[in-house]
């Protein structure tokens, strides 16, 4: 089974690395972005009985940082 994950910091916290991201597109002539958020992707191979609440309990001690950061979990076989 895999694990996959998302990570991303929340509304409020400042991202230095999302308004590069933003400021490079927008200096390579795309106008059209006004912002844009940084985050982390993380994919694990876990046991077939791994339960997504066993995933959260791993970012709440190590994947995330749960002050400034949020995530979402998603599980799925694999393929």
């Amino acid at each position: 089974m895999k694990a996959i994950i998302h990570v991303t910091l929340k509304k409020g916290v400042l991202d230095p690395q999302g308004k590069a991201i933003a400021q490079a597109l927008h200096n390579l002539g795309f106008d059209g972005v006004t912002d844009a958020r940084q985050g982390k992707f993380i994919e694990l191979d876990v046991a077939a009985n791994t339960t997504e609440a066993q995933v959260k309990d791993m970012c709440d001690k190590l994947l995330a940082n749960p002050v400034i950061e949020d995530y979402r979990v998603e599980l799925r076989s694999k393929s």
